[in-house]
């Protein structure tokens, strides 16, 4: 298996090369409709997109070993939101794997009896409940990392503090303050906190550029299950512009393997 999941790692900067042709072919048969071209410019676009989406199920023949490996080596992590998110992540990958391995079979005349649409839908609950929990376990990430950067501040402030603020005027009497009006405060008070948390997330998402790249990929991915289940249609040009985006965030995490989030 070992052996497997070596070969699969090498094919991998390959397949998502070719996803980012299928969705740009997606892209591109729609903004052609759109512009009236010819059906046989599109049915010709219609076809190579087809070939290019089974030359990537072949690619990812096997692929169900290797998030079985991942999910054995994330289930002894210590934190058990982590543990939680990403092994469930793993095994509803390798679920989709298995799916997607059926559905070539299927297209390819290996088995002919096969419910080709059963199975697709099947195979992208399964994609939805894995990015669903990547979405999770950014949004969790994000959160300990804004809290962590709100105690750096808030110890930061208090060190920083002047002296002169604890000192009185010399007649020992402080100026009168107007008081904020009872209406406004709550409303003050709530658009100041919803300043400062957008500051932390902000700062969290500069300072760590692969739980950037991460959240963008998985908010771009998870538009198209929504959209092959039906739960929230959005059009081929949607779908295409998302998943040639997260193709692109894809391969600069295997170009550059430091913007891989980790674990």
């Amino acid at each position: 298996m070992e052996s497997w999941v070596r070969f699969s790692a090498q094919s991998q900067a390959k397949e998502r090369v070719f996803r980012a042709a299928q969705y740009a072919c997606t892209l591109l048969g729609y903004t052609l409709q759109r512009g009236g071209a010819g059906a046989e410019l599109l049915s010709t676009i219609k076809q190579l997109e087809a070939h290019i989406s089974l030359t990537r199920k072949l690619m990812r023949l096997g692929n169900s070993a290797e998030a079985l490996e991942a999910a054995k080596r994330t289930i002894h992590l210590s934190d058990c939101v982590l543990r939680l998110c990403i092994t469930v992540a793993h095994l509803n990958r390798a679920m989709y794997f298995a799916c997607d391995n059926a559905l070539w079979a299927g297209k390819t005349g290996l088995l002919p009896q096969l419910d080709q649409n059963k199975w697709s839908q099947r195979s992208f609950r399964y994609y939805l409940c894995a990015l669903i929990l990547n979405l999770t376990r950014d949004a969790y990430e994000i959160r300990q990392l804004m809290e962590r950067e709100s105690r750096n501040g808030s110890s930061k402030s208090f060190t920083s503090s002047p002296s002169s603020l604890a000192s009185s005027p010399e007649n020992g009497e402080f100026p009168l303050m107007p008081s904020p009006s009872p209406a406004l405060f709550p409303v003050s008070m709530i658009s100041a906190r919803i300043n400062q948390q957008l500051h932390l997330l902000l700062t969290v998402l500069r300072n760590n550029p692969p739980l950037l790249l991460d959240v963008l990929k998985n908010t771009c991915d998870i538009f198209i299950p929504l959209d092959r289940l039906g739960l929230y249609p959005t059009g081929p040009g949607f779908v295409g512009a998302c998943g040639l985006t997260s193709s692109v965030l894809s391969i600069l995490t295997i170009i550059h393997p430091w913007l891989k989030l980790k674990p």
